[in-house]
């Protein structure tokens, strides 16, 4: 199936996708820092540059976009074009994120991922339920944690 849109068209729409300061991510801030949490953007230094770092609790937080990282929920839906090239980068996504938790647990940091369907869309929690979670878990000392959609 060929691409609906032209080259240039294409290329504005990829150029406009956000790695950093994207909605949920904003939002997740926003839940944290109202609770008291303070914490460090992006620190490349780690495994994965991760969303958030909260050094107090040597906890990082990954808020992770359904379709970018692979995760199995409804708001996924594989592209019809190009099915082979998409699998092969998404699959690639998917293994570098595990590749990169398991090297921060090894180093002695624990790790939440957030996803975006918890956040967003048909599935989302409501927004006291990601807050009280997110803040049990950084309290509770528990190594991994993850939120997704109610789906």
């Amino acid at each position: 199936m060929t691409d609906v849109h032209n080259k240039a068209t294409r290329s504005r729409n990829m150029s406009a996708i956000r790695g950093k300061d994207t909605k949920p991510e904003l939002q997740v801030r926003r839940l944290l820092h109202a609770r008291g949490f303070r914490y460090s953007l992006k620190n490349r230094h780690l495994p994965g540059n991760p969303d958030i770092v909260l050094p107090k609790y040597r906890a990082v937080v990954f808020v992770h976009g359904c379709f970018w990282h692979l995760h199995d929920c409804p708001a996924f839906h594989w592209p019809a074009s190009r099915a082979d090239w998409w699998k092969e980068k998404l699959t690639a996504n998917q293994a570098r994120d595990q590749r990169n938790i398991a090297l921060l647990l090894d180093q002695g940091w624990r790790v939440a991922v957030v996803w975006e369907c918890a956040l967003r869309g048909k599935y989302r929690l409501d927004e006291l339920r990601v807050a009280e979670q997110l803040s049990a878990w950084l309290r509770s000392g528990e190594p991994e944690f993850v939120i997704r959609g109610s789906a």
